[in-house]
């Protein structure tokens, strides 16, 4: 994975058909996702329950751009190995799910993986402030965590930040919730260069009708994309 700051989109696989991973990966990306995004819930850090390492170990072999594996679990540290070996190219963390997070992301490196951090709704940027220079990764939370579909909460004050404390650091901004091509100007412009999008890239559209997915993703990327022109 080389760095850059350009526009990515990475569909929320949570959004897709359960009975059909494998075509439904294979479909995003072949309309257009650069990454692809994995939610991964304990049903106690938050109230949900999905995928553990043997599924996203299933989906490692249709993923061939980036395998982006948010952990919403607590505690995080006896998983990392876990999806290390299932094959997360990113695995991200939530600084609110241990007293540790320093120690987190070092074993996430250590692993072999770019390592990222997570930061709630409730939760300032000052935060990971003394993490940085162990940080891939900084996924905002535009939703509260734990259900797709919520209403985004507007956190363009919290991305600026942070992107002033990145400053020439190899750092993503990623944004995490109710990203569609309404909210998806703000958030880049404030800062952000991955959109994670579900039921906004999935909706209208199937393993039959992947041109669907395509429009929608370009759909967003566009309307991102203006606010850097703008």
């Amino acid at each position: 994975m080389t760095f850059d700051r350009s526009i990515k989109i990475a569909p929320s696989i949570l959004s897709a058909d359960f009975a059909n991973f494998g075509a439904e990966i294979r479909a995003i990306e072949a309309q257009g996702a650069d990454w692809v995004h994995v939610d991964v819930m304990d049903g106690h850090f938050v109230p949900n329950l999905t995928f553990g390492p043997p599924a996203v170990k299933a989906f490692r072999p249709h993923v061939k751009t980036v395998m982006d594996v948010h952990l919403m679990i607590a505690p995080v540290d006896p998983y990392i190995q876990a999806y290390a070996d299932a094959g997360a190219d990113i695995l991200t963390a939530h600084v609110e799910a241990g007293p540790h997070i320093h120690r987190t992301l070092q074993a996430i490196r250590g692993a072999g993986m770019k390592a990222g951090v997570a930061l709630n709704p409730g939760t300032p940027a000052e935060a990971v402030a003394h993490v940085l220079d162990l940080t891939d990764l900084i996924c905002v939370m535009t939703v509260n965590p734990g259900f797709g579909g919520q209403k985004f909460i507007d956190m363009s004050a919290k991305i600026r930040a942070l992107r002033a404390m990145i400053g020439d650091r190899p750092i993503h901004i990623e944004i995490d919730g109710g990203v569609d091509p309404r909210t998806a100007p703000s958030v880049v412009a404030a800062g952000a260069d991955v959109l994670v999008a579900g039921s906004a890239v999935f909706k209208g559209g199937s393993v039959d009708a992947p041109e669907v997915y395509g429009t929608n993703i370009r759909a967003i990327r566009q309307a991102a994309q203006t606010s850097l022109a703008a």
